[in-house]
């Protein structure tokens, strides 16, 4: 028993050896042929199971890692929108009181092209703009502040 056991220890460990040491024995006593077979389908299964688990855990931490990486850009890509809607915000405000009344608003429609790009993105006409002031002055106070303009218009 000792010596099958070391045999069966020495094929699988030293697969190169296999013919020498395996097909004899197989040869002489044909049962044998299971056992080599299973041990050796044991293990290359195994190792191929280990090593589709390492692969896998990896891809799992890059994964991670980019959903982070992800969040990071979309928190950095709306704080340089807001900055951007405050700059727009500040050129419309022609008096710079820090309102926007209702004929800034349609002033700089009409003429600050950056404006412009962001209302048809969002699918806003000049015909729209009017219900646009009424629905972002959240006080009713027939002006808009900073806070009320970008919140709205942001991502």
């Amino acid at each position: 028993v000792m010596d099958a056991n070391l045999l069966l220890f020495k094929t699988v460990i030293a697969g190169d050896g296999w013919g020498t040491i395996a097909v004899p024995v197989i040869e002489a006593y044909p049962a044998t042929a299971v056992i080599f077979v299973g041990s050796l389908l044991t293990l290359v299964f195994g190792v191929l199971n280990l090593i589709v688990a390492v692969v896998l855990d990896t891809f799992a931490e890059v994964r991670e890692r980019d959903v982070l990486n992800l969040a990071e850009e979309m928190e950095t890509d709306i704080e340089m929108d807001k900055k951007f809607l405050q700059k727009i915000f500040d050129r419309v405000d022609e008096d710079g009181s820090g309102e926007l009344t209702l004929s800034e608003l349609i002033d700089g429609a009409r003429k600050d092209p950056e404006f412009q790009s962001r209302l048809r993105v969002m699918d806003i006409d000049k015909a729209d703009l009017q219900q646009l002031f009424q629905m972002i002055d959240t006080d009713g106070s027939g002006t808009v502040e900073r806070n009320e303009f970008i919140q709205p218009l942001s991502r």
